[in-house]
């Protein structure tokens, strides 16, 4: 691993080393982040794609002391480059179906409109070639025994991760933070739509025996059915009856367990920003009123550590770009820094 022995941890971050200013490298680091701009189905706010970006830069003000696992650090964090041929292809693709959301949500016939219907069949061959690409860069990492964490973009983006951690570890189960169910079949036509992330996952990998859900506050009756016919393949846990539990009497700390205990023993954390209250993610690309707060969110992961279950690989999706200051950025990269240290934990 990289020998940070002799870095201190207190100095100002320095812009010309790694994530959090860290002087790291990818072959000496024990975990890599893969950073995936891709936004292309989103269905209301865009700038996700740039959120790597974003979040690295605003790493450089992450203190590196974490007291619930001070040293993790020091086994090396690297986030590799940007891929420009992935955010140019998203870009590109993303003007194609904003156009198509918009012909469609008036109405119109999609197989009448022969430009429209290339659209949405380059979109989708778009959402296959990510998920291959990500398939492999990641299955490439975990063969060479790298632990691994994915940035996005959108929520679409894990979908290949999730595949090749299926190689790697079998069974497994994964802990969602979401406003959403992100169970739609094929939402607006897209395949791999951000919305459909789940559903896929499902679908397509058999080893994924356990989906529990915190925090969802906004679905269609469609994905409730869905849930409620899974036989309990998908737990979920509503906001609001978190929150009812919680005005009952009831402590986050029992809650969290009963959740945890839900869990498999090898555990997949997939973040999507929009769980958290919107003033944490405001120009995240669905906001839903309601929410966790972020330290909410760090107790129930540390829960989870705790309780001698595996983290085997994480995502963080859905952080948003905009306005005049880089707040979502900034919670952002506190949010991918307590994913890299738990990773870390959970795997000496």
């Amino acid at each position: 691993m990289t020998d940070l022995s002799k870095h201190d941890p207190n100095i100002v971050g320095n812009p010309d080393n790694n994530i959090f200013g860290l002087p790291t490298n990818e072959e000496n680091s024990k975990l890599i982040i893969i950073p995936v701009p891709w936004e292309v189905t989103v269905s209301y706010a865009a700038g996700t794609a740039r959120a790597p970006e974003a979040i690295s830069k605003a790493s450089l003000q992450v203190d590196l002391f974490d007291p619930d696992i001070p040293d993790a650090w020091k086994q090396g964090f690297y986030l590799r480059p940007i891929d420009k041929k992935i955010l140019m292809k998203s870009d590109f693709l993303r003007k194609e179906a904003e156009l198509y959301i918009d012909y469609i949500s008036r109405g119109d016939d999609v197989a009448a409109n022969q430009f429209m219907s290339k659209a949405l069949r380059e979109v989708n061959e778009g959402g296959e070639f990510l998920n291959t690409w990500v398939y492999e860069q990641t299955k490439d990492l975990l063969e060479k025994d790298k632990l691994v964490g994915l940035l996005g973009g959108d929520h679409s983006t894990p979908l290949g991760y999730f595949k090749a951690i299926a190689e790697k570890h079998g069974d497994f189960g994964i802990l969602q933070i979401d406003a959403h169910f992100d169970l739609r079949v094929a939402y607006e036509g897209f395949n791999y739509s951000h919305a459909s992330i789940m559903y896929n996952a499902l679908t397509e990998i058999p080893e994924l025996k356990r989906l529990v859900q915190v925090g969802i506050r906004d679905f269609g009756s469609d994905e409730w059915e869905y849930v409620k016919n899974s036989n309990y393949r998908i737990i979920t846990y509503f906001d609001k009856e978190i929150k009812d539990r919680q005005f009952e009497g009831q402590t986050w700390k029992h809650i969290s367990e009963e959740i945890i205990d839900k869990l498999p023993e090898k555990v997949f954390i997939s973040f999507d920003i929009d769980g958290l209250d919107r003033k944490l993610c405001p120009f995240t690309g669905t906001p839903v009123p309601g929410g966790f707060e972020l330290d909410q969110v760090f107790y129930l992961f540390m829960q989870l550590l705790h309780s001698g279950k595996r983290i085997v690989g994480f995502d963080l999706n859905e952080v948003g770009i905009g306005g005049d200051t880089d707040w979502d950025a900034n919670v952002g990269a506190r949010a991918l820094y307590k994913l890299c240290n738990l990773l870390v934990a959970s795997n000496p």
